[in-house]
C-alpha cells in the first residue's frame, strides 16, 4: 500500500512539474551528475576497511545496507517492496567443508592415487548432506556432458549413469560455427551446469577437469573459492541422491585417466565429437569421507524505484543491478586480510547510486518506473540477484530489461565499450546507436570462451526471461600505447581480482568511469521511454523464458 500511494504521490508531483516546465528534459544536465568524484565517494566509504570486505550476513554487510539506504532515500527514491521497504531478506543456506578429506582411486584392493584436499582436490557434500562416505564408486568420463536437443547434442546416447561419478570436461564445444555460438561460451559450459546436470540425471556424484584454458582461471582460484562457505539459497537445499561434487587437477586428471589406460590428452578432444560416447575409466573405484556443517543466514537486498510517470506504463519497470558484496576477510597477504573489493563491486554499486541520481533529476520525463537493485551474494553465486528474480515484487513479464553494473572502468577513458553477449536483445541496438553519437565503436566480448554472460547478475534476469545488458570497460584507451590494454590493463586487473589489493587506492582513474556511466545513462533513458518493451533476438536461449513471463501477464 505504501508503495502504491508513494507512486501516486509521485506522479501527481511530477504532472505539476510538467505543467511548470518544459516539456523537453534536460538530459545533458542530467549526465554531468554522474562524475568520477561522485563515484570515488562512495566506493571510498563501501570498500573502506571498516566494512570487513562486505561479506553476506556480516555486520559489514549491515553496514553496507544502512549506507544504501541512506543514499537511495536521500535521492528520492521508494522502497521497491511490497510492503513500501528498501530491503529484500533472501535466506540461504551455507555449508562449511571440513578440509583434510583424501580422495582415494582404487583398483582391486590396492588404493593407486590418495589425493588430497586444496593441493590435488576440491570435493564437498552436493546437496546438504552432514556426512558422506562413498565407498568403490565407478567413474565414468562423459565429456562434455551436455543434453542440449536444440543442438542436436547428446553427450550420454542413452547410457543409464545412475548412481556412477561422473567426470567431465569443462567449458563447452568450441569447433562448429552453428552450434553453441562457435567459440562463445554458453551456460552449457559453465561448472554449474555439470553439477545440476549430474543431479538430474541421477549420479553420485560429478567431477570437473580443471585446466586454464577450459576453466579461464588458475587452481589457485578454484581452491580459494571452494575452500571456503558455499552459499545456497534455502529454497534451493533439496534432498538428492546425488553426494559429490569436486574438481580435479589438471596434472592429477591425467594421471587418474592414464591408471585406466586412457590418455587425458585424446579424450578432452574427443569431447568435441557430436558422436562422443560416455567411456567407464574401468578398474577404478572412488573412495572418499567428508564432513560438512551448515549454518541459515539471511542476506540483503536492497531495492529502490524511482516511479514512473506515465499512467500507462508505469507498472512497467526497467532494472539496474550492482552487486554490493565482496569477499570479506580471508588469509593476510603482506598483513593485510581484508578483501575490499573496491573494484568488484563497489565500484558498480557506487556508480548505480549516482545513476539513480541522474534519473530523479529527470523524473517527470521518465515514463516507465526504474528499479535500483544493490544485491548480496553475487560472489556465492550470484544468490540475490536470483532470488530478486524468482521474487520479484513486480511481474517478471513487465520487466522491460535488466541492466547489470560489474566492475567499471577504473583506467581511464577510451574509444570503445564491450557489450557482454553483443547481440543477443534489441538493447544492443539502443547502445550502439548512442556510442556512435559521441564517436564511440561497441565491440562484443573480447573472451567470449570464458561465458563471462553467465556469471554476474544480469545472468540471473536473463533466465526468468528479462533482456539483460551487461555493459564492460573498452580496450582502446585514449592517450595510451596500442598495446596499453596487454600491458598494463590486464596485469593490473589479474593483480587485484579478489585479492586484498583490491583497494580504493589501486583504482587508477575514473574518468572512463564517467565516460561510459554517462553513455549508460542515455541507454537506460531511451528503454524507460521506449513505446515498446525490450526483447530477446529471435532464437536465443532466453527468448522462451520471456514470451512465457509475458503471457503470464496478460
Amino acid at each position: 500500500m505504501r508503495y502504491t500511494l508513494s507512486i501516486f504521490i509521485t506522479s501527481l508531483l511530477g504532472i505539476a512539474l510538467i505543467a511548470s516546465c518544459s516539456s523537453t528534459p534536460d538530459l545533458e544536465s542530467a549526465r554531468n551528475l554522474i562524475t568520477a568524484e561522485g563515484i570515488k565517494h562512495h566506493i571510498n566509504v563501501l570498500a573502506h576497511d571498516s566494512t570487513m570486505g562486505r561479506a553476506p550476513a556480516t555486520p559489514g554487510e549491515e553496514k553496507t545496507v544502512e549506507y544504501l539506504i541512506q543514499q537511495f532515500e536521500e535521492i528520492g527514491l521508494v522502497g521497491g517492496m511490497q510492503d513500501g521497504g528498501f530491503v529484500q531478506q533472501v535466506p540461504v543456506v551455507s555449508q562449511t567443508t571440513k578440509p583434510g578429506s583424501v580422495m582415494n582411486i582404487t583398483r582391486g584392493n590396492q588404493t593407486i592415487h590418495s589425493f588430497d584436499y586444496f593441493t590435488d582436490m576440491m570435493a564437498w557434500p552436493a546437496a546438504g548432506q552432514e556426512t558422506v562416505s562413498i565407498r568403490d564408486a565407478e567413474m565414468v568420463y562423459v565429456g562434455y556432458g551436455i543434453i542440449a536437443p536444440e543442438e542436436d547434442w547428446d553427450d550420454y546416447k542413452g547410457k543409464d549413469v545412475t548412481g556412477k561419478i561422473l567426470v567431465f570436461k569443462n567449458s563447452d564445444p568450441y569447433s562448429y560455427e552453428d552450434k553453441f555460438a562457435g567459440n562463445a561460451r554458453l551456460y552449457y559450459g559453465r561448472w554449474s551446469y555439470k553439477y545440476e546436470i549430474a543431479e538430474e540425471l541421477g549420479a553420485l556424484g560429478a567431477i570437473i577437469i580443471h585446466t586454464l584454458p577450459t576453466a579461464g582461471y588458475g587452481w589457485n582460484v578454484v581452491s580459494g573459492s571452494w575452500a571456503r562457505p558455499r552459499f545456497a539459497l534455502e529454497d534451493e537445499m533439496a534432498d538428492s541422491d546425488t553426494k559429490l561434487n569436486a574438481w580435479l587437477t589438471h596434472h592429477h586428471s591425467r594421471a587418474l585417466f592414464e591408471s585406466a589406460g586412457l590418455d587425458l590428452d585424446e579424450m578432452l578432444a574427443m569431447a568435441e565429437s557430436q558422436d562422443f560416447e560416455p567411456v567407464p575409466l574401468e578398474g577404478l573405484r572412488l573412495n572418499i569421507d567428508m564432513e560438512a556443517t551448515y549454518d541459515r543466514l539471511t542476506l540483503k537486498n536492497v531495492v529502490g524505484v524511482l516511479p514512473g510517470s506515465d499512467r500507462n506504463l508505469r507498472d512497467e519497470h526497467l532494472v539496474f543491478s550492482a552487486h554490493h558484496d565482496h569477499l570479506g576477510v580471508g588469509l593476510a597477504v603482506d598483513g593485510d586480510s581484508i578483501f575490499n573489493g573496491a573494484m568488484d563491486n563497489a565500484s558498480g554499486t557506487s556508480a548505480m547510486i549516482e545513476m539513480a541520481r541522474a534519473f530523479k533529476s529527470v523524473s517527470p520525463h521518465v515514463r516507465r518506473s526504474v528499479m535500483f537493485a544493490a544485491v548480496g551474494g553475487e560472489e556465492s553465486g550470484l544468490l540475490g540477484s536470483r532470488y530478486l528474480a524468482n521474487n520479484s515484487p513486480v511481474p517478471v513479464g513487465k520487466i522491460t530489461a535488466n541492466i547489470n553494473i560489474d566492475m567499471i572502468n577504473g583506467i581511464g577513458k577510451t574509444e570503445d565499450v564491450i557489450i557482454v553477449g553483443k547481440g543477443r536483445t534489441s538493447i544492443d541496438n539502443i547502445m550502439i546507436e548512442e556510442a556512435e553519437k559521441k564517436g564511440r565503436t561497441v565491440l562484443p566480448d573480447q573472451q567470449p570462451e570464458q561465458g563471462f554472460y553467465y556469471r554476474s547478475d544480469h545472468f540471473s534476469f536473463a533466465r526468468v526471461g528479462i533482456p539483460a545488458l551487461f555493459p564492460n570497460p573498452g580496450v582502446t584507451y585514449i592517450d595510451q600505447p596500442d598495446d596499453f590494454y596487454e600491458e598494463f590493463v590486464v596485469p593490473h586487473m589479474q593483480f587485484i581480482y579478489h585479492t586484498v589489493h583490491d583497494r580504493p587506492e589501486n583504482i587508477v582513474s575514473l574518468e572512463g568511469a564517467e565516460q561510459d556511466m554517462r553513455l549508460i545513462f542515455n541507454v537506460g533513458f531511451r528503454v524507460a521511454n521506449a513505446n515498446e518493451m525490450q526483447s530477446w533476438n529471435s532464437g536465443d536461449e532466453f527468448e522462451a523464458a520471456r514470451l512465457r513471463a509475458i503471457e503470464a501477464v496478460n
